[in-house]
C-alpha cells in the first residue's frame, strides 16, 4: 500500500473513533467546545505519533530480539503514558485554560484507546517505519478532524430545539452514528 493511501485510509476510511470506535470517551467529552476539541486532537495526534516511533523501535530493536514480544503491551502502555506526562506539563504551562477546560481528559490519553489502537494496529499491520509514521499520524489527524467537526455540530445542537429526553450525550451519540455513516460512505468507493 503506498504512503498515500496508508494515509488516506488512516484518516478517512479507517478513522479510529468512526470506523474503530476507539478514543469515543475524549471523542464525547472534550468535544463540548471547538477549542477544547481541537486541542485534546492536537494531543492525542501527538502522543500517537512520537509514542509510535518509540514503540516501533522498542518493539523491532529491543522486546523482538530478547524474545520478550509478549510485553509489548506493557511497554507501550508505559511509553504512552510517559508522553502524556510530558504533553501534559506543556499544556499546563504554556496554555493553562485550555490545561483547566480539558481536566481529567487529557491524563486521560494515557489510556485513551485511541491511542494504544493505533501502536497496536502498526505492529500487528508489520508497518515498516515510514508506514508507522503515516499512518500513526493519519490517525491523529482523523482524530482531530473527526473531534473538531463533532464539537461544532454540538455547539449548533446546543441552541436547537431538541427534545428532552435527546440532550446532552443521547444526541451526542446520535450524532456521532450519523457520522460514522457519512465517513463509512467513503470505504470503497
Amino acid at each position: 500500500m503506498n504512503l498515500i493511501s496508508l494515509f488516506i485510509a488512516s484518516f478517512l476510511t479507517e478513522n479510529i473513533v468512526l470506523a474503530k470506535f476507539l478514543g469515543v470517551c475524549p471523542f464525547i467529552g472534550t468535544s463540548n467546545k471547538e477549542k477544547n476539541a481541537f486541542m485534546m486532537g492536537l494531543a492525542v495526534t501527538g502522543v500517537v505519533t512520537i509514542s509510535s516511533l518509540l514503540t516501533y523501535c522498542l518493539y523491532y530493536y529491543v522486546l523482538l530480539p530478547t524474545n520478550t514480544g509478549y510485553l509489548k503491551t506493557i511497554v507501550f502502555i508505559l511509553v504512552i503514558a510517559s508522553m502524556v506526562q510530558i504533553v501534559e506539563i506543556i499544556i499546563r504551562n504554556k496554555f493553562k485554560k485550555i490545561h483547566e477546560s480539558l481536566g481529567i481528559y487529557l491524563p486521560l490519553i494515557t489510556t485513551n484507546c485511541a491511542v494504544l489502537g493505533t501502536v497496536l494496529l502498526n505492529i500487528n499491520n508489520n508497518f515498516t517505519l515510514l508506514e508507522t509514521l503515516v499512518f500513526s499520524f493519519g490517525s491523529g489527524a482523523g482524530f482531530t478532524l473527526v473531534i473538531y467537526i463533532f464539537s461544532t455540530i454540538r455547539a449548533r445542537l446546543e441552541t436547537s430545539n431538541v427534545p428532552k429526553s435527546f440532550r446532552g450525550t443521547p444526541i451526542a451519540l446520535i450524532t456521532a452514528a450519523i457520522m460514522a455513516l457519512i465517513f463509512g460512505r467513503y470505504v470503497g468507493g
